[in-house]
């Protein structure tokens, strides 16, 4: 019996996704669950180490080093540009970080999704 209600249990957990769920604290946001998201594994980069994105929000997950950020109104086209370069952090630099973009994708006047 005991047996049984262990299964049950690890199912129960296995269902809702808790045992494989990932949250990440980003800056200037708190935790987010990536769930929802679709993420590289690590990158080999000296500064972008990690992206995820969510196309249906058009928002987007990166870690620098070892901070995550987040920017918003970002398009599948300019995350599959930063993935495919040859210097992930020289493309972020100058087409996605708010310095070098005026803060086009700053979700600072934007609405940022809840996941």
């Amino acid at each position: 019996m005991r047996v049984r209600a262990a299964i049950a249990g690890v199912a129960l957990v296995a269902a809702s996704g808790s045992l494989s769920a990932e949250t990440v604290d980003v800056k200037y946001r708190g935790l987010v669950d990536l769930a929802k998201f679709n993420c590289t594994g690590e990158l080999d980069s000296s500064l972008v180490k990690r992206v995820c994105y969510n196309p249906e929000h058009s928002y987007m997950l990166i870690r620098l080093k070892q901070t995550w950020y987040h920017y918003c109104e970002i398009d599948q086209g300019t995350v599959d540009a930063l993935l495919a370069a040859e210097s992930k952090g020289r493309f972020y630099n100058s087409s996605i970080k708010d310095s070098g973009t005026g803060g086009k994708f700053s979700c600072r006047d934007k609405l940022v999704p809840e996941f």
